[in-house]
């Protein structure tokens, strides 16, 4: 199962492209680096902590 990356920030809808530096919590809520400070890195649908998000490079990213 491959983890889902979201290409928008669920807070302010900025973009996070593979490349970029997002967050995300153990359900796969995406969050911009600005967003993820303001929350104090706590996810609000469910709490759990907001971590860094691993980075793919876009040509990975279009391998299955």
């Amino acid at each position: 199962m491959a983890l889902e990356m979201r290409p928008i920030c669920e807070k302010c809808s900025a973009p996070t492209p593979y490349e970029a530096a997002a967050f995300i919590c153990s359900y796969e809520c995406t969050f911009c680096a600005t967003c993820t400070e303001s929350m104090k890195r706590i996810c609000p649908n469910c709490g759990g902590e907001l971590v860094a998000r691993p980075r793919r490079h876009r040509k990975a990213a279009a391998t299955p």
